[in-house]
């Protein structure tokens, strides 16, 4: 069933029951990320939308990258609903990135990437699901490849993964020559073991990598924390 949900800055995002929601991660990756000034920004494996729209602003140029297509056009439906000028979505494997889109085309990648390797993780009901969640269609190597191709020198990338996936995606983004500059992990509470990482990268920088406090979801009391109330915009 097709829904609609506003965003915490106002836009609306066109949803089906078939696809990956919105979900904790987008935003708190939207809140993490520092975009540039007029940068040109790809959202990659961009699913509905929902990291684009989240960080949209009328000074960036933004570009959706999505394998499936029925994803991609619900993604199309929120841009012209919002009447978003400077916002567009290809349909496309973005393992066939460098015949979708120009090297060294973009300043700064977002991305939201499978969590598990393939069979691994929690299963998701549906097709769709399990290809947003699991790294059949596109492995890890394959997603940094496509950011490497579109990042020039002094290019940045924002991407929120698994803390026990954190040692490849750190290499990975080495072997390419993206220095690691921020990473924060998120915890539901101060006493569990983090959730997600995010981590924020360049290209041809030097060393300097800042670990930031942690993100917690919840007060020692369990009600949401300041910080998570402001993100949301609660």
């Amino acid at each position: 069933m097709q829904s609609t949900e506003t965003l915490p800055n106002g836009l609306t995002l066109f949803q089906d029951d078939r696809f990956f929601k919105l979900g904790q991660d987008s935003v708190l990756l939207s809140a993490f990320a520092r975009i540039p000034r007029r940068a040109r920004v790809l959202d990659l494996g961009c699913g509905t939308g929902a990291l684009a729209l989240l960080c949209w602003r009328d000074d960036l140029t933004i570009t959706g990258l999505e394998l499936q297509p029925g994803p991609a056009g619900l993604f199309a439906q929120s841009i012209a609903q919002n009447g978003l000028e400077n916002v567009r979505v290809v349909q496309g494997d973005l393992r066939d990135v460098r015949r979708l889109l120009p090297h060294a085309s973009m300043q700064y990648v977002i991305c939201n990437p499978p969590y598990f390797a393939q069979g691994t993780g929690k299963a998701a009901a549906g097709a769709a699901r399990r290809a947003a969640r699991q790294d059949a269609s596109a492995s890890l190597d394959d997603i940094l490849d496509a950011i490497a191709w579109v990042l020039p020198t002094g290019g940045q990338c924002a991407l929120v993964f698994r803390p026990e996936r954190l040692c490849p995606l750190l290499s990975g983004l080495e072997a390419r020559g993206f220095t690691p500059k921020r990473l924060r992990f998120v915890h539901q509470t101060a006493q569990s073991a983090p959730s997600a990482v995010l981590v924020s990268a360049k290209r041809g920088a030097g060393d300097g990598l800042i670990v930031e406090p942690p993100l917690l979801v919840c007060r020692p009391d369990g009600e949401l924390s300041d910080e998570y109330r402001a993100i949301y915009g609660k």
